[in-house]
């Protein structure tokens, strides 16, 4: 049996907002997939994540981050389809990734 929210597009059309996450630093996060262009015949887009780190009470944006690139496409919207087939378990680990290489690269 498919589990509907567990890929990130699945959990969009099925609670109809991003899911949240709270990192391996204690804080919480919501995620968005954000495209560019590469410059790439084969590939000219690529996807990446933005998690935007919150409040604690949730009134704000504190911060964010961006992933590395985790999906390509020929077009905008295949490159941000690839990104809306990573499960959500992909995504947490990619968070958590992604606070570890930031705290590495101010260290």
């Amino acid at each position: 049996d498919e589990i509907p929210d567990l890929t990130l597009g699945g959990y969009l059309r099925e609670h109809g907002r991003p899911p949240a996450f709270e990192g391996c630093d204690g804080e919480p996060y919501s995620v968005a997939v954000a495209v560019d262009e590469t410059g790439d015949p084969e590939y000219p887009f690529v996807a990446y994540l933005l998690f935007l780190r919150w409040a604690a009470t949730g009134q704000g944006i504190m911060d964010h981050l961006e992933s590395g690139d985790v999906a390509r496409g020929r077009t905008e919207a295949e490159a941000r389809e690839a990104a809306h087939e990573l499960s959500l378990y992909e995504i947490k680990a990619e968070l958590d990734a992604t606070i570890a290489r930031r705290r590495a690269a101010q260290d």
